[in-house]
């Protein structure tokens, strides 16, 4: 029997390959029903067919308040309110101080500020008491990476956010813990860097002390972590899946 058997759980940014989509099929693993969302159907039907079981795929963007109640009321049907969110989806993009534009950094703060406050304020009627929240955060946050202010400062919300609302929510009993990875390895980190990719990714490795790039699956099961009763004492925390990035 799995740590999450007979729970429900959210994961936004679940049909991207990477870290969505591998902590999908990890609480899926553990027991759990999900629900995945994201804004691409071939990459949710994609989800589905390679998880193959306890999964349900709702399109949607978690920027339209729409879509998010659209995802909560497929939830709701299924009848057993809602035990695990992990606040996922997020955009990133490079740009220095003096490139950034009021574009760049509306959408950049519309899906990871905005989506993250939205789509967990539209799960609390849902949310049943001693459930886990999980926000995913980032390294960033904390080590001013050139090119990424917009990103860096949007996660660095998150993590206020996780404080805030771990103290707000603790009279139900739910747990809110925000999780940082380091570099991982995923089509969003080619995706970034476009055709310097290749060098990109040595970049990252020289600065994780561990020698090598994360795998979404080591993302997943610090999410499973915090999701299940094994974190029953964590509140508020900032877990680091990093390879000692930010450590040292």
């Amino acid at each position: 029997m799995g740590k999450l058997e007979g729970k429900i759980a959210v994961v936004t940014g679940g049909g991207t390959r990477g870290i969505g989509r591998a902590t999908a099929a990890r609480l899926v693993a553990e027991g759990a029903h999900v629900f995945i969302t994201g804004r691409r159907q071939t990459e949710l039907d994609e989800a589905v067919e390679s998880i193959g079981r306890g999964v349900t795929a709702v399109r949607g963007d978690i920027t339209d308040p729409a879509d998010l109640d659209r995802l909560y009321d497929v939830v709701r049907d299924h009848g057993k309110g809602l035990d695990v969110l992990f606040a996922n989806a997020a955009t990133a993009s490079f740009a220095t101080l003096e490139q950034t534009t009021e574009e760049h950094f509306d959408q950049t703060f519309d899906v990871n500020v905005r989506g993250t406050l939205f789509t967990v304020q539209k799960a609390l009627p849902l949310l049943n008491d001693g459930a886990s929240v999980i926000l995913n955060a980032s390294t960033t946050a904390d080590n001013g990476t050139a090119a990424f202010g917009a990103y860096s400062a949007s996660k660095a919300a998150v993590r206020s956010f996780a404080r805030t609302w771990a103290n707000e929510l603790k009279e139900r009993g739910i747990r809110v813990n925000a999780i940082s990875p380091g570099p991982i390895d995923t089509s969003g980190v080619v995706e970034l860097a476009g055709e310097n990719s290749a060098a990109f990714k040595t970049h990252l490795i020289s600065t994780v002390p561990i020698g090598r790039m994360g795998r979404p699956e080591e993302v997943a099961a610090a999410v499973a972590f915090l999701a299940s009763s094994d974190s029953s004492f964590v509140l508020g925390s900032n877990l680091y899946v990093d390879g000692g990035e930010n450590q040292f």
